[in-house]
């Protein structure tokens, strides 16, 4: 079997097979110049996944009073001081118990916990880990040291009483705390996407006819997939407010005949920049709708003010949930942003 490297390089040689001219794909020439090996670096900055037998997981380590300091600048904000905050994102920590870490199954995944929490359903340590590493914060992935992904994972497991307060979470330890995880037997392999089922996990079928004669990339799910792993909302057993749609109805103004008009620049960034997981067009979800800043800054020149506030971030205007800094973002693009949301009905 090849390595994940090994794979890594294939995929680079392809893709400059494929920058080939093809006017030029069937000369010696062209053949002898075909990609070439990757680099250590190129390799080693797409290597960065950790299985759980840990392989994969760098050298390091991390307290859990470490973690408190990362999580209270970076993270509490969105998930709470505790990790049990629903204003953003939904709780990652509570539903656990002594005796499911004693025993490895979270008794309430199939009691009556209103909601499912991360630390409830993670079977493995090592997918916190990688995901804190790959995905945290969500303004600004991949930004943590691996000291301070350590430091971060030993903190939450300290909320859920899997770990103590003076505990150091390390390489050389992460195994011995994979047999303390509350869900640790709770995976499954009765899937279509496990090697070996013969079967897929989702019920529509291709139809293969009337294809569109231009496929383009969009934010939301399109009306004939949505339906695809039934009724979403009944599998999260959501309380309060919660991001998403129904994924069993159709999306709002979703017509082929609206489908078919492109979406405004600044619509396209607000979406590529995840604006969206949090302000919505036309009513509230964790902050103010775009209509309603509109509304509020209707008749004055607002634009460099909000501008100034997308990149610096802020707190109060609208409540007490913070708006994260967003520095990483083009001048060019939040202004075509907010000139939109200022233009917002």
């Amino acid at each position: 079997m090849s390595t994940w490297a090994e794979r890594c390089a294939a995929a680079l040689a392809l893709a400059a097979a494929c920058a080939v001219p093809s006017w030029a794909a069937g000369t010696a020439e062209a053949r002898a110049a075909i990609g070439r090996t990757a680099t250590p670096a190129e390799v080693a900055a797409w290597d960065i996944d950790v299985r759980p037998d840990f392989k994969g997981l760098p050298r390091g380590s991390g307290t859990v009073a470490q973690g408190q300091q990362v999580w209270d600048g970076k993270c509490a904000s969105c998930h709470g001081d505790f990790g049990e905050s629903n204003e953003v994102f939904t709780p990652l920590v509570g539903g656990t118990t002594a005796e499911d870490i004693q025993r490895g199954r979270v008794a309430a995944m199939t009691g009556n916990q209103p909601y499912r929490t991360t630390l409830m359903k993670v079977s493995t340590v090592s997918t916190l880990w990688d995901y804190i590493r790959r995905a945290m914060p969500w303004n600004a992935p991949k930004s943590l040291s691996v000291d301070e992904v350590y430091a971060v994972t030993a903190y939450m497991l300290h909320l859920g009483e899997i770990v103590p307060a003076d505990f150091t979470l390390s390489d050389a330890n992460i195994a011995a705390v994979q047999r303390r995880m509350p869900n640790r037997d709770g995976m499954t392999t009765d899937h279509g996407l496990w090697p070996g089922r013969g079967r897929p996990d989702t019920r529509n079928t291709a139809c293969m006819k009337d294809c569109p004669g231009q496929v383009s990339i969009a934010s939301a799910m399109p009306d004939y997939a949505r339906d695809a792993h039934g009724d979403l909302a009944q599998q999260q057993r959501a309380f309060g407010p919660v991001r998403g749609v129904a994924a069993s109805a159709a999306a709002p103004g979703s017509a082929a005949s609206a489908a078919s008009v492109p979406a405004p620049a600044g619509a396209r960034l607000a979406s590529q920049y995840q604006c969206v997981a949090c302000h919505a067009t036309d009513r509230k979800l964790v902050g103010p709708s775009f209509a309603d800043i509109a509304g509020k800054y209707k008749g004055q020149d607002a634009h460099a003010a909000l501008a100034r506030k997308v990149k610096a971030g802020g707190q109060g205007a609208w409540g007490s949930v913070p708006m994260p800094p967003q520095p990483q973002i083009p001048d060019s693009d939040v202004h075509a942003m907010v000139g939109w949301i200022l233009e917002a009905k």
